[in-house]
């Protein structure tokens, strides 16, 4: 990566981030309409009422595995309710539709129990509003085109990356990491991210993982690297190929 533009990103990060701090402090909603900053796990248990990322990907899983049939859309209603209900009766729970921990376990959702035990891990706990904002500006310059599961899996690479031992073990390490990504080398990076892609990172940040642990991503219609085709597909999300 060229020097001027390891420098222009670092002008743009000092230049923004007390502009965006005042946004990073509030709380509530992370849908495509609000953006929250929150811990990497935001509640110990679930109930109606309870929106995040966290509620998103409670409800991504009950999709996937036939017990939800509603919007994946991080609000904890009736629907949610009664889909948490019947994967508990399905699966030997207490059906109170209340996402506890053996309901978390149930579904893999690991973070969530390691929060409920209280081990949160060094995944979300040490990250800064910098980082966030360097995650940001990186799902946009690399997919803001894509959906916002898709926006949401670019950043969950990118943090799958951070905790893998064949990757440098920050965000800003990965994202600069020479040749790793089209938009720092040729300097998307340096655009200023919208409130989707702000969303998108912070819903990666709390646990999302559309990707089921991937550390590679490819658009196959553009992809020069033979390399890159040899890896373990996990799933297809718009344009892009997830793979480990």
């Amino acid at each position: 990566m060229k020097k001027a533009l390891r420098i222009g990103a670092a002008t743009l990060a000092i230049a923004t981030v007390a502009t965006v701090g005042a946004v990073f402090n509030n709380t509530g909603h992370t849908g495509d309409n609000d953006f929250a900053v929150s811990p990497y796990v935001q509640t110990a248990v679930l109930k109606q009422g309870a929106t995040g990322g966290e509620v998103k990907e409670l409800q991504r899983r009950l999709k996937q595995w036939g017990y939800y049939s509603g919007s994946v859309d991080g609000v904890y209603g009736p629907q949610t309710v009664k889909a948490v209900k019947y994967f508990q009766q399905k699966n030997g729970l207490k059906a109170d539709g209340i996402a506890g921990k053996s309901t978390f376990a149930a579904l893999g959702m690991n973070d969530s129990v390691k929060a409920l035990e209280g081990n949160k891990g060094s995944s979300g706990s040490n990250y800064t509003n910098s980082d966030l904002y360097l995650l940001a500006k990186c799902i946009y310059a690399e997919a803001r085109g894509e959906s916002y599961t898709g926006q949401v899996a670019v950043g969950a690479v990118i943090l799958n990356r951070v905790a893998s031992s064949k990757f440098p073990n920050t965000i800003s390490g990965v994202i600069y990491q020479k040749d790793a990504f089209t938009a720092v080398t040729d300097g998307q990076i340096n655009l200023s991210p919208d409130k989707t892609a702000m969303n998108a990172a912070q819903d990666a940040m709390n646990g999302w993982d559309p990707t089921y642990g991937c550390i590679y991503y490819y658009n196959p219609a553009v992809a020069t690297s033979s390399w890159i085709f040899s890896r373990k597909t996990v799933t297809t999300i718009g344009k892009h190929v997830f793979a480990i």
